[in-house]
């Protein structure tokens, strides 16, 4: 009995992760360092012991900490925090050069070093940086006015779009369509596709009479109309135009809509024929999207 209590004392005491293999605890260690949802979860495991700090430090653990194992907060930012980013970029990891890039570039007033890791970071085709370099081009950020290039704005947006990143995605339509940094692709005034004239003109000859309750697409370029009840979005502003995707209702904004509306028409013509507003939701569409 006295041999098994200590048998049993000196197991207590035994690290047994001494005895796992360097192999191991790399793997383990670079899953936590990609997967975690905070950085906590990771430095927990660093102060556990010296073995798991050695290794965890490891650029080969580095090299795969993922976006919020980066997530370092304003609130908590130290040295020891900047010094854990700046062994992540030694490490090679492209998420930490963007990271870092951002901070030195817009919160500790070193846009050459600040802008140079996120060149880093974009020549690893990563997209956040390939669009936030966009966003220094099309500014001259930390230089002055005359530094813009828009040409290289829309080149680097461009590649971030292509990448998927939805901020530029967005940024680069707005360039497209109104010539920012490149020539615009859609023309002053738009012509009418020939198969949307057809439409048109069908439904307006008066050779087929919409179903009771049926609306035709406002956009005058459009001709779509309405298969089902209340299948296309109302204005939500002054609910007096319909329409059968955003694309039309901003186009129809620019060219007339925004003249009209008002939305003061909205709530009478609800109170005269005693819609709910259960029905008005269910067709509104928001307008300042278009605008």
């Amino acid at each position: 009995m006295m041999m098994a209590c200590k048998w049993l004392e000196k197991n207590l005491t035994v690290n047994h992760i001494d005895d796992l293999p360097d192999d191991l605890v790399f793997s383990i260690l670079r899953k936590l360092s990609s997967s975690a949802s905070c950085p906590a979860d990771f430095f927990n495991v660093l102060i556990t012991c010296k073995r798991l700090n050695r290794l965890g430090l490891h650029p080969m653990v580095l090299s795969r900490a993922g976006t919020q194992t980066l997530a370092v907060t304003a609130e908590k930012w130290s040295d020891s925090a900047h010094r854990f980013l700046k062994l992540c970029v030694n490490a090679g990891n492209i998420d930490a050069c963007y990271a870092l890039g951002m901070i030195r570039f817009y919160c500790l007033q070193n846009p050459v070093s600040g802008a140079s890791l996120m060149a880093r970071a974009a020549i690893k085709s990563h997209a956040p940086a390939l669009y936030s370099l966009s966003v220094i081009q099309f500014n001259g950020s930390g230089g002055n006015k005359s530094d813009k290039n828009l040409r290289a704005g829309v080149a680097l947006c461009a590649r971030s779009a292509y990448l998927g990143h939805v901020d530029a995605l967005r940024e680069l339509g707005h360039c497209l369509q109104d010539g920012y940094g490149v020539l615009a692709t859609s023309p002053k005034v738009q012509e009418i596709r020939p198969v949307n004239r057809f439409l048109k003109d069908w439904f307006d000859s008066g050779r087929v009479v919409l179903a009771e309750g049926l609306r035709m697409c406002s956009h005058g370029g459009c001709g779509r109309p309405e298969t089902r009840s209340h299948e296309f979005r109302r204005c939500s502003v002054c609910g007096k135009v319909n329409y059968c995707s955003r694309g039309c209702q901003a186009l129809d904004w620019r060219v007339k809509h925004k003249m009209e509306c008002s939305p003061l028409d909205l709530w009478v013509g609800a109170a005269a024929i005693g819609v709910g507003d259960e029905d008005v939701d269910a067709v509104e569409v928001e307008n300042h999207a278009a605008r």
